[in-house]
């Protein structure tokens, strides 16, 4: 209950203030609003670059696995090879 009377007072007063100080509020944003749009496209060129590295390395993986995967089978087909070779010696 004090939290909700507290945040009324806090609204009250903030209404208060930006209506009284109405051109220094519009000071204010006007000189926030550059800022935030060039931190914003910053943090939006972060992104976009840590993305592209994302998907680099995922194309990299990609090769890789498919090399892995015609590596296992080169060694399936040794192993069963092995396997018909040993077979073929047990019998003699």
């Amino acid at each position: 209950m004090k939290t909700l009377i507290g945040g009324a007072i806090a609204a009250i007063l903030g209404l208060i203030g930006i209506v009284a100080w109405f051109p220094q509020f519009l000071t204010v944003v006007a000189g926030t609003i550059p800022i935030m749009l060039l931190l914003g496209g910053a943090l939006a060129i972060y992104l976009g670059v840590d993305e592209l590295k994302d998907s680099w390395s995922n194309e990299e993986t990609a090769e890789t696995e498919a090399e892995t995967t015609e590596e296992v089978e080169k060694y399936r087909q040794e192993i069963s090879e092995l396997k018909d070779e040993i077979e073929s010696l047990k019998k003699e």
